[in-house]
C-alpha cells in the first residue's frame, strides 16, 4: 500500500467561490494533475483578499493529502511548571503584551515572574472608562492606556507585523488562541482580535500565570527603584504605596505613556536617548467611502458579506519627512487616550465583528530629535515627551475641556479655512470645530496637507469633505529610548534592568512587543542563572 503525500498548494479563485471546498479539491486536482476522487483531506492554512483588480479575488494556502488523510495539526500546549516560591524572581514593570509574555516565558524557564501593573485588571478597568466618555474624566492610572494589557487591550487587538525576524510570530498568536482569540487570526493575513474579546484574552493569560505560581500585583505603581549597596544593579522596585518587589532582574514593560517612568530613570542617573516618533491627527471617514475605494464599489452598494470592512495603508515622504497612515480601524471608533485630564490625545479600536459605520486612521508625520530643539534647553533628553504634552494640551483647550475633541472637515483643513459644521462621528466625548491648520505645528501641518493630496490621487475620493481630521494622534510610539545592550538586552550602566517594549523604544504593536517580552525574559534568565 502506497504512503499517502502530502502537498501545499496556492489558489487564487473569485470571491463568490472561495469557500466553495469541493471547487477547492477540483483546483487542487488541476495543480497536481491527478484525479480529484485521490484527493483525501484539505486544510486551510492562510487566507487573504485580493483586491486590487475590479472582480476581487481570495488567496488560499492549502495544505492537500494524496491517497490518505492529512497528519492531525501540533496541538499547541506550553508547558507551564510550577513557578515555586523557591524560585528566582523575575520583577516584570507594566503588564502590557511586553510584560504579560515576559512572565509566560519566564515561567517556561523554571522562573517566578512578579507582575506590577499600575492600572486595574481587565474587567474593573472597564468602568473606569465610562467616566472618559460620559463626563470627560480621565482616571490617570486606569484609563485607555494603563491597566491590564496596556493600551491594546481596548484597541483593534491587529496582531500584522512585519517583525517575522524578531522571533517565534505564530507562538504569540497560537498563546493568544490557547487563551480564548478566535483561531482564525492563524489562518488570515491581517489578523486582529477586537477590542471586545481582548480583556478575557488577557484575563485567561493573568490566570494562567498565577496557577503557574506567579504573582499580579494591580494599583502598583513604581515610584523608585533598589539598587545594591554599590548602586551599579537594580535589585527591584518600590511602589507609591511603600511596597517593595526584589527580585533576580527587572523587566521594564510600561509602555510608551508611563511618562512619569522617563522622569523616574532621568532623576535616578539612568541614561536615556532621544529617538524618532510621530504626531498628528485622526482622519475618519464613512466605512461605505472607503469600501466603494478599495472595492470598486458604489458607495450606496452594500459591500459583499464575505468582505471585511475595507482598510488602507497610506506611506509618503513630504519635505524630507515620512507622512504615513497609522493604525488603520476599518469598522472602528475612535477614542480618548488620554492620560491626564489637561490633554486630549486620540486613539483607534474597533470591535471583533468590525461593524462600526465610521473607518478611522491616524495620519502622522515623523519628528526627528532635532524638532525638538526648542524644548531640549528645559527637558533634555525628554524633550519630545515635551512636545507631546504641549500639542496634547493644545488639543484640550481649543477642544473646550471635558475630552472634546478639536475638530475640522478634510476639505476645509486643506483650504485653511473654518469649518462651520461637522458631521455624524463615532468619538463619544464630542467634537469641537476648530482650525487644525492652525492648531498643528506648521511643520507638521503643511506635510500633511502634502501627504493628504499624494493620497487623493492613489484613493479616488479620499479627500473629501465627508471626512474629518480629530486632534490629536500624539502616542505612536515612545519619543525616548532607554538602552540596552544588542547582544545582553541589559541596560549599558546599570546591571539588572532588562528595558523592553514600546515603553523602552524596541517595538511598535502588539505582537513585537510581545516578541520583546519573550527576548527580554530569555536574556535577563540567561545573564543572572
Amino acid at each position: 500500500m502506497n504512503e499517502p503525500r502530502f502537498h501545499t498548494i496556492s489558489l487564487m479563485l473569485p470571491l463568490e467561490q472561495s469557500d466553495d471546498e469541493s471547487l477547492w479539491r477540483e483546483e487542487a486536482a488541476k495543480q497536481l494533475e491527478i484525479d480529484a476522487a485521490a484527493i483525501g483531506e484539505i486544510r486551510l492554512k492562510k487566507h487573504s483578499i485580493d483586491a486590487r483588480r475590479a472582480r476581487i479575488k481570495v488567496q488560499l494556502r492549502l495544505e492537500v493529502s494524496v491517497g490518505g488523510s492529512l497528519p492531525p495539526e501540533k496541538e499547541y500546549s506550553p508547558d507551564y511548571p510550577d513557578a515555586s516560591s523557591d524560585a528566582k524572581r523575575l520583577v516584570i514593570v507594566g503588564m502590557g503584551p511586553a510584560g504579560m509574555f515576559a512572565a509566560l516565558k519566564a515561567i517556561e524557564l523554571g522562573w517566578k515572574p512578579v507582575l506590577l501593573e499600575r492600572g486595574k485588571d481587565a474587567i474593573a478597568r472597564r468602568f473606569d472608562l465610562a467616566p472618559i466618555l460620559q463626563e470627560g474624566q480621565v482616571g490617570e492610572d486606569s484609563n485607555y492606556c494603563f491597566g491590564e494589557g496596556g493600551a491594546g487591550t481596548f484597541s483593534d487587538g491587529k496582531l500584522y507585523t512585519r517583525a517575522t525576524k524578531r522571533g517565534p510570530v505564530r507562538k504569540v498568536y497560537e498563546t493568544f488562541v490557547e487563551h480564548g482569540a478566535p483561531p482564525k487570526i492563524l489562518i488570515d493575513a491581517h489578523p486582529h482580535i477586537g477590542s471586545n474579546l481582548l480583556p478575557n484574552v488577557v484575563r485567561s493569560m493573568r490566570e494562567t500565570i498565577l496557577k503557574s505560581g506567579g504573582e499580579v500585583h494591580f494599583e502598583a505603581c513604581v515610584e523608585g527603584l533598589i539598587r545594591d549597596a554599590e548602586g551599579k544593579r537594580l535589585r527591584g522596585v518600590f511602589t507609591q504605596d511603600g511596597r517593595e518587589f526584589v527580585g533576580d532582574a527587572v523587566v521594564l514593560a510600561t509602555g510608551h505613556s508611563a511618562r512619569d517612568i522617563y522622569r523616574l530613570l532621568v532623576k535616578e542617573g539612568v541614561r536615556l536617548e532621544q529617538k524618532p516618533f510621530a504626531m498628528g491627527v485622526r482622519i475618519e471617514h464613512p466605512q461605505a467611502l472607503i469600501d466603494s475605494i478599495q472595492y470598486s464599489i458604489k458607495r450606496v452598494a452594500t459591500r459583499h458579506a464575505m468582505l471585511p470592512a475595507a482598510s488602507y495603508s497610506l506611506a509618503t515622504k513630504i519635505l524630507d519627512r515620512g507622512v504615513h497612515s497609522f493604525c488603520m480601524c476599518p469598522g472602528g471608533f475612535i477614542v480618548p487616550s488620554a492620560t491626564e485630564n489637561d490633554e486630549v490625545v486620540v486613539n483607534g479600536m474597533s470591535l471583533a465583528r468590525r461593524d462600526s459605520p465610521f473607518a478611522n486612521s491616524g495620519f502622522v508625520v515623523t519628528i526627528e530629535p532635532e524638532d525638538t530643539e526648542y524644548f531640549q534647553e528645559e527637558h533634555g533628553v525628554l524633550a519630545g515627551m515635551a512636545y507631546q504634552k504641549q500639542l496634547e494640551q493644545i488639543g484640550s483647550q481649543a477642544g473646550g475641556g471635558k475630552q472634546k475633541a478639536p475638530t475640522q472637515r478634510m476639505r476645509d483643513f486643506l483650504k485653511n479655512r473654518d469649518s462651520q459644521d461637522l458631521p455624524d462621528t463615532s468619538y463619544v466625548p464630542g467634537l469641537t470645530p476648530a482650525p487644525i491648520h492652525e492648531l498643528l505645528p506648521r511643520d507638521i501641518a503643511v506635510r500633511i496637507q502634502g501627504g493628504l493630496r499624494e493620497f487623493g490621487k492613489l484613493m479616488n475620493g479620499f479627500v473629501t469633505q465627508d471626512a474629518i481630521l480629530v486632534g490629536f494622534e500624539t502616542r505612536t510610539s515612545s519619543p525616548v529610548r532607554i538602552p540596552r545592550d544588542s547582544d545582553t538586552l541589559e541596560h549599558p550602566e546599570l546591571a539588572g534592568l532588562y528595558p523592553c517594549g514600546e515603553g523602552a523604544g524596541f517595538a511598535g504593536g502588539i505582537v513585537s512587543a510581545a516578541l520583546d517580552g519573550m527576548r527580554c525574559a530569555e536574556a535577563a534568565i540567561g545573564v543572572t542563572e
